[in-house]
């Protein structure tokens, strides 16, 4: 029904548009202005995604090993120890790249159009979202479909709280701390904790002793 759907959006576009839509993947990884909606290879890879995201949400939590597996052929990298509650859902798999010892709780969410790495000791709590797709403000151009992706890079030994947002083109640095709820549309610099909306520095973590807890 969705390939139905989708080739009948394709002949809609061809004769308001009188072209088709060639390099839309290219364009989506290199930062350009590209339509995901009309180009049938993205489609298929979000769909393919998806369908594997759907089997690893209903695979039995005790499984850890088929949960494991199957999340490995999803992402484009992991590293040797991992851990992803379910669900978890993303957009293309192969964009997204997870360091040892990552851990993420319930209902992480990447929208991976552009580059998303994780570094090592990364704890993700639960209902975290990581959006590289940005619409433009412009309504005229934002109604043709199109967007762009920024990457986003997450540091070693990261700890991102619950409920937080990480928009499109942010760099958290080594050993730094999101709290809770905090939406990150700015780079945050290694060493801090940071909180709010929007996400602000509010103090360097070198200066905090080991019985701060958050």
């Amino acid at each position: 029904m969705l390939n139905i759907l989708f080739c009948k959006q394709i002949i809609f576009h061809i004769i308001k548009n009188k072209r088709l839509l060639f390099f839309e993947k290219k364009k989506m990884l290199s930062g350009e202005l590209f339509n995901a909606s009309l180009d049938y290879k993205l489609f298929s890879e979000r769909q393919h995604c998806k369908k594997l995201c759907h089997k690893y949400n209903n695979i039995s939590p005790e499984k850890i090993g088929e949960r494991n597996n199957l999340i490995s052929k999803i992402l484009g990298n992991v590293g040797k120890i991992f851990i992803i509650e379910q669900p978890f859902m993303c957009d293309y798999g192969y964009n997204i790249t997870i360091g040892n010892s990552f851990c993420s709780n319930h209902n992480l969410l990447i929208l991976d159009s552009a580059a998303v790495s994780f570094g090592e000791n990364v704890f993700v709590g639960p209902n975290c979202g990581f959006y590289t797709s940005e619409h433009p403000l412009d309504h005229e151009v934002r109604n043709k479909g199109l967007g762009i992706a920024k990457p986003i890079n997450i540091g070693n030994n990261v700890w991102i709280a619950a409920n937080v947002i990480v928009l499109a083109g942010v760099t958290i640095g080594d050993n730094s701390v999101i709290g809770a709820g905090s939406v990150v549309n700015k780079d945050i610099p290694a060493n801090c904790f940071a909180a709010g909306n929007p996400c602000k520095v509010l103090k360097k973590l070198s200066c905090v002793l080991k019985t701060d807890y958050l």
